[in-house]
């Protein structure tokens, strides 16, 4: 009975591949190495690789090894042949007959070693998985009918000047010049980087230098004073080492006139003398008397500025790099719908400001809080050019007219008016107000001022006659908690409360709406009647509609506390409570 293989069928892999290549002239299989087998495949034999019989063709009359054995009913032309397997194939192979069977094209140029299997040749290709096969890979992964394998020759004719070669002629084209156009503009983009970063270590190198500056001036001030005192000190012990010698010379010759005259027995000179002794004792009492004592020469020690070593100390870096033109989203993000434009900072001081306002052209005002003074700053030149001690506490001011600004002193429960004219800043009048006045803003003659504890709004003249009080509802509560800033245009009046919230007022003192914000400190109003208000880290900027509905997000480029917009420019001005003391300038045309 004669067993006839089914490619549906399972045999196990009991393959031993020789590859050594069969003599031409060899006419018998009976001779050879050990390496030689008995019956051989005959297709893999005509590629001069020697490779044990696996079964037999019946229609083509030779036998095959296990790879050729498996593909060999895939190709059309040999789909119904009939198959024998191992143990029913003849064991006998006619040379003649192998000789005189139809070849098979023979691959030309196949010699690419399989990555896989080193020792066998790439020969197959896999239509499934578009990949190139050696016999090994086609017996161990990708077994008839699983997958299309065709062998090489049999289908690399229909390649050449075909559309799949033009088209991959073409693509690497284009991907020769994606790499080239990657390249040039990878090396444009590094140059202009390292440009800019040239420009950011000036940059970093003239911020240092500005710190340097301030640190010299202080530590020149402190140096100054230390010396000061050094002199008076010295000053103060020549004077009485002066004074006291000669003392001490003038009351040894009384003594030695004294002394002499007793000896001598005269009396009456003595008795003169004795007198001018007792007046010139009385004088030396006086003349001592009012030279400085010992103990009032005083000790010292230096104790550092705990701020300027808690800054030091808490700051992370010197600086950020921040991209010079950030590319902007197709889509809006919910993180910030653009950023405000940075102008410059007006100049730095260690100082911490409370307050900011300004007078055009180039007029910058800051209350400075902690020591108790107005600076007048020109903003052209970036320097402050003149400063006004107070004696207490400054918190927020406004400009009233052309040569005064307004500003409220908390602790004093007053409001002081303070002149500028001349490039000079002089007091004149104050104003008696009840209670710890705060934020203040003017608008046409009338005042807008915020007080604390307990939280309220007066509206008043400029001579303090009170208009209008908010301070509680027709329930008895509080509106306001605690206000810290107000700012007004003709219609509206702003408050921005510690409660998170900013309150909108007519200037009849009624409530129109609130805005819920996220604990802002500082507001500015615009010509359009929106606001801008910041959070409470000062990392971004809203711009609230007049109605207080909707809102935008900005990103803002240095952290801030107060905030002040100048009209007349178009321009936010921001510091912080407690850093360096920089004052940020911001273009705000673009939003």
């Amino acid at each position: 009975m004669v067993h006839t293989y089914n490619s549906g069928e399972h045999f196990g892999l009991d393959m031993a591949v020789c590859g050594k290549k069969a003599s031409e002239e060899t006419t018998t299989l009976s001779q050879g190495c050990a390496e030689d087998f008995e019956v051989y495949c005959q297709p893999c034999d005509r590629d001069d690789v020697r490779q044990p019989a696996f079964g037999y063709c019946v229609d083509c009359k030779e036998h095959l090894c296990q790879a050729c054995f498996i593909t060999h009913r895939k190709p059309k032309p040999s789909q119904h042949h009939q198959l024998l397997d191992k143990e029913h194939m003849p064991m006998k192979q006619n040379l003649q007959i192998a000789s005189k069977s139809t070849p098979t094209k023979q691959a030309d140029s196949l010699t690419m070693p399989c990555s896989k299997h080193t020792k066998e040749v790439i020969k197959l290709y896999c239509h499934d998985h578009d990949a190139l096969l050696c016999s090994v890979c086609v017996a161990l992964q990708h077994t008839p009918p699983s997958c299309h394998v065709d062998y090489i020759p049999d289908i690399s004719q229909q390649t050449l000047d075909s559309n799949e070669f033009n088209k991959t002629l073409k693509d690497l084209d284009q991907m020769t010049e994606k790499c080239c156009k990657v390249t040039k503009d990878q090396k444009q983009r590094v140059a202009e980087s390292i440009t800019s970063l040239e420009d950011v270590i000036t940059h970093i190198d003239n911020f240092r230098e500005e710190i340097n500056k301030r640190l010299n001036e202080l530590e020149k001030e402190a140096k100054d004073t230390a010396t000061t005192i050094q002199h008076d000190n010295n000053k103060k012990l020549t004077t009485t080492e002066t004074t006291c010698e000669n003392i001490v010379k003038s009351l040894q010759v009384s003594a030695n006139s004294l002394k002499h005259l007793n000896t001598n027995k005269k009396a009456d000179q003595l008795f003169t003398e004795l007198k001018i002794a007792q007046q010139l004792i009385k004088d030396s009492k006086q003349r001592t008397s009012q030279l400085s004592a010992a103990e009032d020469i005083d000790e010292y020690v230096f104790e550092p500025n705990q701020a300027i070593l808690t800054l030091l100390q808490n700051e992370k870096s010197f600086g950020t790099l921040k991209h010079k033109n950030p590319k902007q989203s197709a889509e809006p993000t919910n993180q910030s719908e653009g950023a405000i434009k940075f102008s410059g900072s007006v100049f730095v001081r260690g100082d911490l400001r409370t307050g900011l306002a300004a007078s055009p052209p180039n007029r910058l005002f800051a209350a400075i809080h902690e020591k108790q003074y107005i600076e007048m700053i020109d903003i052209e030149i970036g320097q402050v050019i003149q400063e006004l001690s107070l004696k207490s506490q400054p918190w927020d001011l406004t400009v009233i007219n052309k040569d005064t600004i307004a500003v409220t002193i908390p602790d004093s429960k007053k409001i002081q008016y303070i002149s500028f004219s001349s490039n000079t800043l002089s007091l004149k009048n104050k104003l008696k107000v009840g209670g710890k006045c705060h934020g203040i803003s003017h608008h046409q003659g009338k005042l807008a001022v915020t007080f604390l504890h307990p939280g309220k709004l007066h509206i008043m003249d400029l001579k303090g006659n009170v208009l209008e009080k908010v301070g509680k509802d027709s329930n008895g509560d509080d509106i306001l908690w605690e206000p810290k800033y107000v700012d007004t245009n003709s219609q509206s009046i702003y408050v921005s409360d510690s409660k998170k919230s900013i309150l909108w007022f007519n200037w009849q003192g009624e409530m129109i709406g609130r805005y819920e914000s996220r604990d802002c400190r500082s507001i500015a109003l615009l010509e359009d009647g929106s606001f801008l208000v910041g959070d409470h880290w000062g990392k971004f900027i809203y711009r609230v509609s007049d109605d207080c509905k909707t809102e935008k997000k900005y990103e803002i480029q240095f952290p801030y506390e107060v905030i002040y917009w100048c009209p007349e420019t178009s321009t936010l001005y921001t510091s912080m409570h407690e850093d360096w003391g920089c004052i940020y300038s911001y273009d705000l045309k673009l939003i």
